[in-house]
């Protein structure tokens, strides 16, 4: 069962993004902000994080740059979860280093056919 990292720091959108991961057969863990989330990837290792990227403390787009240049987390998916939209959004999200890019309200299903993919992909490049 794959591990995904939900980053998010509104109590309603947390909740009903985590819940949806568990009916789905996903183990999650949440973090609230961005400091916590390069914390909780070090140690915990997920398969997948679900990146906000308007976070306190540290910016979903701070933490994609240090998780990506890390040698240890360099390697895991992340997806941006945003309510910006705006095209120049996706850009910077993709040049900071996420490998997807959702916006809120997230669409559940067009969400899992993106977490599916990056997870396989992942599995492709272990094996």
């Amino acid at each position: 069962m794959a591990l995904i990292l939900l980053v998010e720091d509104d109590l309603l959108n947390r909740e009903m993004i985590y819940r949806y991961l568990q009916i789905q057969g996903f183990d999650a863990i949440t973090a609230l902000d961005g400091a916590q989330a390069v914390a909780l990837a070090r140690r915990h290792m997920p398969d997948l994080i679900l990146m906000d990227m308007g976070l306190p403390i540290l910016s979903g787009w701070q933490a994609t740059e240090r998780l990506k240049a890390m040698p240890d987390t360099c390697a895991i998916p992340i997806i941006a979860l945003t309510a910006y939209a705006m095209a120049e959004d996706r850009e910077r999200a993709f040049a900071v280093g996420c490998d997807e890019f959702e916006t809120k309200p997230v669409n559940f299903q067009r969400l899992k056919v993106k977490i599916d993919a990056l997870l396989a992909k992942k599995e492709k490049r272990m094996a």
